[in-house]
């Protein structure tokens, strides 16, 4: 146990509806912007996650029973509470994760997208009927719940990634236990009590936090289904396959490395403008950031670094509560020291650091996690800052000399999330998307994250399951399909026995 006398108040977990705060272990929730600590997360043990899943148990015989409809009206409820506490919502996420107000804004508005698709439940799961399939014969098929279901999420999108996850599980008639990130669980918590005010009943949504104690408990715990993921790709494979080995359904979304193509047609105004948000937006603290540009040509190159370099000096770096900046502090010390270590990394293996980040002091925040934007030139395959997903303000200049040369080197890298091409050429840009090996692409958009009713995720090392997150492909997630073929024979009618296999001629 940590023993901070800064430490006024201990968040807890939300189990059966009620708080709970059983401090097995506890760790610091620091304000990114000021290094200090005012609060701290209970760390669950096994028998906490035990507890939140036997209420999930008891909770989802009643809860698969209720009416889609019913199920849909408490998710219309949450999305209105969810616009109302908005701002506290925001101001939550800021003050744990770092990011600025409007950025936090943003990814709740993203969450309660997904809350609103998820509230069309009854259209959703109506399934399939197939009248007359032989003679006197129906047959349908049905979308049922899974059971108890559980989550996992990173500490980027408190708010947002969650709300990919459970809001479609319950209302596809499961029951749920989310384990959000230990770094910043409040705003997390805080909306599991929103459904709770909009009617979910105790025990379908339950909240434990906790490190990897907790998320063995749920990996390992046969009465959980299904578990969903969102985090770095080493904890995916992990998460993977020891759900895998335990039974159970699994889709565990990975790293990222995405490159943005600039041809020599590109409108590079825009380009720099869309690119500066992808680079620096959040810090770099997203895996749909995008921390390499691949200039078609020298000439390309130079403008980009001529409008970024100039770009950046205008931008403003401080604490997220500040309406007037445009880039926070990263997430805890820990991160701070491993982004920066890939700035010096860089310049040891050759890149040029055209702009240097590492000695940004922020006045009045000296303690604050605070590390400004930083820009590569001749950044090249096989540099550890190509190479790995930094998850920082680190942008990186590749130059090639054709777009198939760009092509080649995306797809060649391990990670397959998203992508993106700038340019005013159709058959280039048709011609990127069909043979792009990438899972998310956007043509002129840097940031191709698909809106709430499609579904969101990568390929190769991005992505370990068979279907992606939220929209379609999480109904299929949350659902076990069944299908029922029936007849009734007439009145009094004796049929024999037929030997051969049954079909519709």
């Amino acid at each position: 146990m940590h023993n901070d006398k800064s430490v006024t108040s201990t968040i807890g977990h939300l189990i059966d509806g009620q708080l709970v705060t059983r401090a097995e272990r506890t760790q610091p929730v620091f304000n990114p912007a000021t290094g200090q600590s005012t609060t701290s997360v209970a760390l669950a043990g096994k028998a906490t996650v035990q507890d939140a899943i036997a209420s999930a148990e008891r909770a989802f015989p009643a809860w698969r029973n209720t009416p889609p409809l019913k199920r849909a009206r408490v998710l219309s409820k949450l999305k209105v509470l969810l616009e109302e506490n908005a701002d506290q919502i925001a101001a939550m996420i800021t003050a744990e994760h770092g990011k600025v107000l409007s950025d936090a804004h943003g990814e709740l508005q993203r969450g309660i997208e997904n809350v609103e698709y998820a509230s069309y439940a009854p259209e959703l799961l109506k399934g399939e009927h197939s009248r007359n399939v032989g003679p006197g014969i129906d047959s349908w098929s049905e979308f049922q719940a899974l059971g108890v279901t559980a989550g996992i999420t990173p500490f980027n999108f408190p708010a947002m990634v969650p709300l990919w996850m459970w809001p479609m599980a319950v209302a596809c008639g499961n029951t749920f236990v989310l384990k959000p990130s230990e770094r910043d669980p409040g705003s997390t918590l805080f909306i599991a009590q929103l459904a709770l005010e909009a009617g979910l009943p105790p025990g379908v949504l339950n909240v434990v936090n906790g490190d990897k104690e907790a998320v063995d408990a749920l990996l390992q715990d046969p009465r959980v289904k299904a578990v969903s993921f969102v985090g770095s790709t080493p904890i995916a494979e992990y998460i993977y396959a020891e759900g895998c080995r335990h039974g159970k359904r699994v889709q565990a979304l990975g790293g990222a490395k995405n490159h943005a193509i600039v041809m020599p047609d590109a409108d590079i105004g825009n380009a720099v403008s869309a690119m500066m948000g992808a680079a620096y937006g959040s810090c770099g603290e997203r895996c749909m950031a995008v921390p390499l540009i691949v200039c078609v040509g020298d000439e390309v190159a130079g403008k980009m670094i001529a409008g970024l370099s100039a770009a950046i000096g205008d931008m403003k770096v401080g604490p997220g509560t500040d309406e007037g900046n445009d880039m926070g502090p990263l997430v805890t010390r820990q991160h701070f020291e491993k982004v920066r270590g890939y700035v010096d990394a860089g310049v040891a293996e050759g890149a040029t650091l055209l702009v240097d980040g590492r000695g940004l002091e922020v006045p009045g925040h000296e303690d604050g996690y605070f590390l400004g934007p930083c820009l590569f030139d001749h950044v090249k395959p096989g540099m550890k800052i190509y190479q790995e997903e930094i998850f920082g303000p680190v942008l990186g200049i590749v130059r090639v000399k054709t777009l198939q040369e760009g092509m080649d080197l995306i797809n060649a890298h391990e990670y397959g999330n998203g992508t993106c091409i700038f340019t005013r050429d159709g058959e280039a840009a048709r011609y990127f998307s069909d043979h792009i090996q990438v899972g998310m692409v956007g043509v002129n958009v840097p940031l191709p994250v698909p809106v709430a009713y499609h579904s969101f995720g990568g390929w190769k090392r991005s992505l370990f399951g068979d279907l992606h997150a939220y929209g379609p492909d999480a109904v299929r997630f949350y659902t076990k399909r069944k299908t029922i073929t029936q007849r009734w024979p007439g009145a009094g009618v004796r049929e024999g026995a037929v030997f051969s296999f049954p079909s519709s001629r």
